[in-house]
């Protein structure tokens, strides 16, 4: 009899929504005017984060006219509200880490805030992480199968619309505590990524230098998405929406130059680059 039900990790990326007043007409006006011309708004999945107690029936009706996802509320003032409309309920989180621009662009570095990023969503409710990873001859790759996830939350700020999508190089180390999070190209960092910290793109990404922290690549979904690392060591690292912790990552791939790609039936696929 052929399985029913399947239960596995993809780590999903949506935004979240500050809502600050409970006039619906402001509301629709600067929302409006945040997703006009953005290339990556269209079907946008949100959760909604209010500190005010406002109709959330008729913000969710407002929020797919704008052709924006509503999937679910941050625990807080809609609680009750959410569970009468079965969304699904987040729970409060705490200090969001440092988001920052790329360094080689003018923008404002955007300050911490209580939130939580993705990788800390998933990093911290991961279930059973398991690893398909055996040794295998010297020029082949090394697979790793995840099977722990949790959704992430990705903030999407006016700075974001405005900015250009192009490739994205950080010419500065990461430090623990500090996000970069690029869309529209690869994303270069030249010093490396700290534990603590997390370079997340939705092309591939390059790490000149030692990956400590969470490395993804292909945030949006993108499968041919790649990460090259010279030292790697990732508390995390995802292609695609698959990911894996660094326990479930093959041994012989720590530390050492390392390209991840994904795979339709093995997961995520580590190589070495002298063997590539």
């Amino acid at each position: 009899m052929t399985q029913a039900v399947t239960l596995y990790g993809k780590m999903l990326t949506f935004s979240r929504l500050k809502i600050t007043t409970n006039d619906l007409a402001q509301i629709r006006t600067e929302l409006g005017r945040a997703l006009e011309d953005n290339p990556i708004a269209d079907s946008l999945p949100i959760v909604i984060d209010s500190d005010v107690d406002i109709e959330l029936d008729a913000l969710i009706d407002m929020l797919w006219l704008l052709n924006v996802q509503p999937i679910g509320v941050v625990s807080g003032a809609l609680d009750d509200q959410a569970h009468d409309l079965r969304l699904a309920i987040f729970p409060a989180d705490g200090k969001r880490i440092e988001r920052l621009p790329n360094s080689d662009k003018a923008d404002k570095v955007i300050k911490a805030e209580p939130a939580q990023t993705p990788a800390q969503n998933s990093s911290s409710n991961n279930a059973n992480n398991t690893s398909s990873a055996d040794a295998k001859p010297d020029a082949e790759p090394v697979s790793a199968a995840a099977s722990s996830t949790q959704q992430g939350a990705t903030l999407v700020t006016a700075q974001d619309h405005s900015v250009q999508l192009s490739s994205g190089i950080h010419t500065q180390m990461l430090r623990s505590g500090q996000s970069l999070q690029h869309l529209g190209g690869d994303l270069t960092i030249i010093g490396g990524v700290n534990d603590g910290a997390e370079a997340i793109t939705d092309n591939s990404l390059h790490v000149y230098g030692r990956g400590l922290g969470r490395l993804v690549a292909g945030a949006t979904g993108d499968k041919n998405a790649r990460i090259f690392c010279q030292k790697f060591n990732p508390s995390l690292v995802s292609v695609a929406g698959t990911f894996c912790l660094r326990d479930a990552i093959p041994s012989e791939m720590i530390d050492q130059a390392v390209q991840v790609t994904y795979d339709e039936d093995k997961g995520l696929v580590f190589t070495l680059l002298n063997q590539l």
